[in-house]
Formats: C-alpha cells, sequence, structure tokens
C-alpha cells in the first residue's frame, strides 16, 4: 500500500486515473497509424498480383526481391527504432516512423519500374518493422493497468480494417484508373496520404512519462502525467490486480530466447496463411473475382476477433490465451484444405483469420508487459524483428510445397509451427493482465 506521507510515483500515478479522453485521443492516432502501417504491409500481396500479370510480368528473381524486401527492412527497422525508442522517446519514434512511411509510399507510388518500387518498399520496411512493436510499447506505458488489455485489443482490432479497406480500394479503382493511375498506385497514394496526417496528429500526444521518469526527466515527467490527470474522465478507474508484473531481471532475461522463437514460429501461420490462401483457392479451381471476395471477406475477422476478446482478455491469462488461439487455427485450417464448399471456405477462413489476429494481439501485449519500462522497446522490437525473418521466409517455403506437393502436404507444415507453439507455451510465464507493468 501507498504511504501517504511519500509522493507518488509516475508509474503508480498513470495507475491511479481514470480513463479519460487524452487516454481515447491516444488509442484513436494509434489505431490510426497502425491501420496505415497494416494496410502497406497488405499492399505486398497486390504487388505479387500485379507484377505477376501482363503488362508488368517480371523475372521470377525480381518478384521475389520485391516480395523480400520489404520484410528485410523490417527486420532491421524493428530493432533499430527499438532502440531509438528507448533512447529517445516513444512518441518521437514514432511521429518519425509515420513521416518515413509517408515519404516511401509516395516513393513506391511513383516509381516507374519494378526495381524502383522494390528500393522504396525496403525503405518502408524499416517504418513497417519498427511501428507496431512501438505503438504496442507506448500505449502499454500510457494505459492504466485495469484498462490495458481490453483497449489495447479494440486498437489492433481497429487498425485491423486497414487491409480490408485497401484491397477493397484496389479492387475498385482496378477498372478506373482515376487520372490514368493503376489502382495499385492509388493504394500507396492513400497509405502516404493516411500515414502523413497520422504523422502530423501524433505532434499533439505526450511523451510517455513512464519513460521520462526512467530518463530522469523528473518535471517533463511530472507535465505529461498530468495531463492525463487533468483530462476528463471517460469510464471509471479499475484498481489494478494486488500482484505487480514481475521486474526480475533474471527471469526477464531468461525469458526472451522463448519469447523470441514464439515470435519467430508466428508467422508461419499468421503470415503465411492468409498470404497463401487466395493461391490455395486458386488451386481449387475458384475464379480470381471470387477468390478476390472470399479473401476480402476473411480480413474482417480480425476486426470482430479483437473487438470480442476485449471484453474477456483480463479474466483468461495471456498464456492460456495463445494456447486456445493456435488450437483453433489448426482445427479451422484443417477445415479450409479439405473444404470445396464457398460457405465453409469462407467460414473457415473467417475463422483463422480471427484467430490469426488475436493471437497476435496476445503475444504482443504479453511480451510488452514482461519488461520494464527502461527495455520494453527493445525487447519487443528485437522479439518483432524474429517474427518480421518468419514472415520473409515462411512463403518462399511454403508456396513450393503448395504448388509441388497440394495444400495438405503445406498445410503440414503451418501445423507443426502451431503444435511448435504450444509446447514452448507450456514453459512460458502466466503474463500479467490488469498488473501494474514496471
Amino acid at each position: 500500500m501507498h504511504d501517504p506521507l511519500t509522493p507518488p510515483t509516475i508509474a503508480a500515478r498513470l495507475d491511479g486515473v481514470a480513463f479519460t479522453r487524452l487516454h481515447a485521443f491516444a488509442i484513436t492516432l494509434c489505431a490510426m497509424g497502425f491501420g496505415f502501417d497494416l494496410l502497406e504491409m497488405m499492399l505486398g500481396s497486390v504487388l505479387a498480383a500485379v507484377f505477376s500479370s501482363a503488362p508488368h510480368v517480371a523475372a521470377p528473381g525480381q518478384l521475389s526481391s520485391l516480395l523480400a524486401s520489404v520484410f528485410v527492412g523490417a527486420a532491421i527497422g524493428a530493432p533499430l527504432f527499438g532502440w531509438c525508442a528507448d533512447r529517445y522517446g516513444r512518441q518521437r519514434t514514432l511521429t518519425g516512423l509515420l513521416a518515413l512511411l509517408c515519404v516511401t509510399s509516395f516513393g513506391a507510388a511513383f516509381s516507374t519500374d519494378i526495381a524502383g518500387v522494390t528500393a522504396w518498399r525496403c525503405v518502408s520496411g524499416l517504418a513497417l518493422g519498427g511501428f507496431p512493436p512501438l505503438v504496442i510499447t507506448y500505449l502499454t506505458d500510457l494505459l492504466p493497468a485495469g484498462r490495458r488489455g481490453p483497449f489495447m485489443m479494440v486498437t489492433i482490432g481497429v487498425a485491423t480494417l486497414g487491409p480490408a479497406a485497401g484491397i477493397f480500394l484496389v479492387r475498385a479503382l482496378t477498372p478506373l484508373q482515376p487520372l490514368g493511375m493503376e489502382a495499385w498506385r492509388w493504394g500507396f497514394i492513400a497509405g502516404g496520404v493516411g500515414t502523413g496526417v497520422a504523422g502530423l496528429l501524433f505532434l499533439l500526444l505526450p511523451e510517455s512519462p513512464r519513460w521520462l521518469a526512467t530518463r530522469g526527466r523528473t518535471r517533463d515527467a511530472d507535465s505529461a502525467c498530468l495531463r492525463f490527470e487533468a483530462s476528463p474522465a471517460l469510464l471509471a478507474r479499475i484498481a489494478p490486480a494486488a500482484q505487480a508484473a514481475t521486474s526480475d531481471a533474471h527471469i526477464q532475461k531468461r525469458s526472451w530466447p522463448l519469447a523470441a522463437a514464439l515470435s519467430f514460429l508466428s508467422p508461419w501461420s499468421t503470415v503465411a496463411f492468409p498470404l497463401l490462401s487466395g493461391a490455395v483457392l486458386a488451386q481449387k479451381g475458384f475464379k480470381v473475382t471470387d477468390t478476390l471476395l472470399y479473401v476480402g471477406l476473411s480480413t474482417f475477422g480480425p476486426f470482430v476477433g479483437n473487438l470480442l476478446v476485449s471484453t474477456v482478455i483480463d479474466r483468461i491469462g495471456r498464456r492460456n490465451a495463445m494456447v486456445i488461439c493456435s488450437a483453433g487455427m489448426l482445427a479451422a485450417g484443417m477445415v479450409f484444405v479439405a473444404s470445396a464448399a464457398p460457405f465453409a471456405l469462407i467460414a473457415s477462413s473467417f475463422a483463422f483469420t480471427l484467430l490469426v489476429s488475436m493471437q497476435l494481439s496476445f503475444l504482443n501485449l504479453y511480451l510488452s508487459e514482461l519488461y520494464p519500462t527502461e527495455s520494453r522497446a527493445r525487447a519487443v522490437a528485437g522479439a518483432w524483428a524474429l517474427n518480421r525473418v518468419g514472415a520473409a521466409l515462411s512463403p518462399l517455403l511454403l508456396l513450393p510445397l503448395l504448388q509441388g506437393q497440394g495444400p495438405y502436404t503445406m498445410f503440414a507444415a503451418i501445423a507443426a509451427t502451431l503444435m511448435a507453439a504450444i509446447l514452448l507455451l507450456a514453459f512460458a510465464p502466466s503474463g500479467a493482465p490488469r498488473r501494474a507493468v514496471a
């Protein structure tokens, strides 16, 4: 219990406030920026289709370089900007990432050849790799413990509308080509405008008071904390759980290899299956227009899933939630590869993408709560870098399996990674729902 004669720490003050209008503003901007980040990642699948078809048919080596370039950039950008966020601040780094993504989006939109697009996508990857783990880190710092889990899920859920919007935008503009520009270029222009606006609005947000306190900037930390305390309350305060999240450095150091392994295994299902689902449908004989419709509908799964799980996220352990999601993905994937009926395909694909998003949300939240403020960005971003490496490798290894051995063999490989993750989770800490973070 806090000694009434001792001034409360910045962390205690942040956990002591209600959910305010400033919290809501921060969540809105984080969801907006994250949504455009995910939209830009989704445009990789659009580019794969564009440069596989006339008049832009690219050589296999050029196409592979184009698709891999963004993941190469992301694997570098995540740890680089994680270090920047711990050294120079969360809000400043996130604002810079949005500005960088704005520039590279316009660069890709107006590139004249595949080499130019590839170069811009590689630089974009720096921002696309850094933004997701750092936005989770920033919100972990800001949100009061009693509201952290649910509103993190809401933020991620709203952000997942970005890819859906991108798919339907490109699909709608394909026959129109406004101003004589191809639809994929308009997708990048939309991303550039969106990230530019989000970056400007991010300048209105406060720096993390927790981070300022760890850097010894007491006056700045107090001023930033006062902004939350003075902001009108929207929801009543929920007291944190009695047990605080561990700050034991030995436990955290021992946990990082486990976190890294889980992050590396995650994209073999969470990235590879959605990317390859279109190829599976095509192999089953479905038309391209029908395939785009099924893939587009399935992208709403993450939005629904994250909003639903936000109501129960703090009632179940983070570890248990990840195990449940992995088991559900196994079941949904088996139905998908075994089905030919449209309803079963849509339902199983919707369920899989729903569970994929929840699994990735749980993993990021789990990791962000595990580490203290002074090293949170580096730890989460470092694990995310391995996630991006897995995201780059998984389609390269799974697509030949699909083409040579069929969907059952491909999904067997995905299922093996899900089973490995379940086994690893048996040795993982349970997580820190509603606990004050160190």
